[in-house]
């Protein structure tokens, strides 16, 4: 069940390959209709919003009427955030839905010129992909270098320069202050205007500045929903919990609204990305069918494609330290280890792909930080 009216597509291809297709983008269904109703027996239910639901009774409420449960797993997702005032305003996107990417395709092949606000993992691919077919890119970031709270300084420093290897103009510790428009009667972008006054020429903005889970519906409904960013407040087994910290019966959540506590990093944390969102979706549902799946335990793992390049990153960027190592050998890259304590806690891989999973294995078993360093020493040898 869900808002949109497509039936479940892969959401990752929307800001990377989708964008570069020779002919306007086709809907990257997981399944067709036909298999989900006749091999795995799902009713799928679109252009059905959850609007509330009646934990004790175990009836969701939607905006096709209401269904009862047994057991139910809440994952609808997060919404992108929006600059303010601008909802109606032609030739500003997001990059959340299908249709996103019909409109941003359509632009890129308009020969627009492109201005990103936030350089973050959706801006950069967008910009990659304005790149490779030729047009010029803008990316506005208020933070003075990018995805520092994903990646730490050093981390975000090597993004940025890859953004500049490639042509990409990156404009940093500026915010945005307003769009200009064109007069009429309906307003479409003509330029962004800084904080600091400059106006950099626009036809397509592209808003990249994070999500929020989408759990409104949510309110008085007795589920616990964090204070900060309104995601639901879950158990180690992904139960949803009540206000008083219990499991609600037969109430499950997973993927980018969930906070839980990852035992593995001893921390509660609300993950973005595809991997954990399947993973959890698994668990969750293992656990609503009594299949005892049990605590859900992870190293967070996260991928972004720019400019020809895979950058990768598992574990969590907090350190005490942070090593860079260039590879030496025939392969090149970078690796990026991060050190939490006495144990490799996080790694970033740019450029090797081959790499990332060897290095997840060593932050899932808490490796020793000499462990990781000298492994990434014989590489650079190698």
């Amino acid at each position: 069940m869900g808002s949109e009216t497509h039936l479940p597509y892969d959401r990752p291809p929307l800001s990377k390959e989708l964008l570069l297709a020779d002919d306007e983008p086709a809907l990257p269904e997981l399944r067709e209709n036909s298999f989900l109703r006749e091999e795995l027996g799902v009713d799928v239910r679109t252009d059905s919003a959850a609007t509330g639901v009646d934990v004790e009774a175990r009836v969701l409420n939607t905006a096709a009427g209401d269904l009862g449960y047994d057991a139910m797993v809440i994952a609808v997702g997060a919404h992108a955030r929006r600059l303010p005032g601008t909802e109606h305003i032609r030739g500003v996107h997001t990059v959340r839905t299908f249709a996103d990417t019909q409109s941003i395709w359509r632009a890129l092949r308009a020969r627009a010129r492109v201005v990103v606000v936030g350089a973050g993992f959706i801006g950069a691919e967008v910009a990659s992909a304005a790149r490779k077919l030729g047009l010029s890119v803008t990316i506005v970031e208020a933070a003075p270098a990018p995805l520092t709270r994903s990646l730490g300084v050093a981390g975000g420093a090597l993004c940025a320069a890859l953004h500049e290897r490639n042509g990409t103009e990156l404009v940093l510790g500026v915010g945005v202050s307003s769009l200009r428009t064109s007069d009429g009667h309906e307003p479409v972008v003509t330029g962004v205007e800084l904080a600091d006054g400059r106006v950099l020429d626009a036809d397509l903005v592209v808003v990249g500045v994070g999500a929020v889970p989408s759990t409104q519906w949510l309110a008085d409904t007795g589920v616990a929903l964090n204070g900060v960013d309104g995601g639901i407040e879950c158990s180690e087994t992904l139960a949803v919990l009540d206000n008083a910290g219990q499991p609600i019966p037969g109430l499950w959540a997973a993927g980018d609204v969930a906070h839980w506590h990852n035992a593995l990093f001893d921390r509660r944390m609300r993950l973005e990305h595809w991997t954990s969102a399947a993973e959890q979706g698994a668990c969750a549902a293992r656990n609503a069918i009594g299949t005892e799946a049990g605590v859900y335990e992870t190293v967070p793992y996260f991928w972004s494609d720019w400019y020809g390049t895979r950058l990768q990153f598992v574990g969590v960027p907090d350190a005490d330290e942070i090593l860079v190592q260039d590879r030496a050998d025939k392969s090149g890259g970078t690796v990026v280890l991060y050190r939490g304590g006495d144990t490799v806690a996080g790694v970033l891989t740019i450029g090797r792909p081959d790499l990332i999973m060897k290095y997840r294995r060593l932050v899932a078993k808490r490796a020793p930080w000499a462990d990781g360093v000298a492994y990434g020493a014989d590489l650079c040898r190698a």
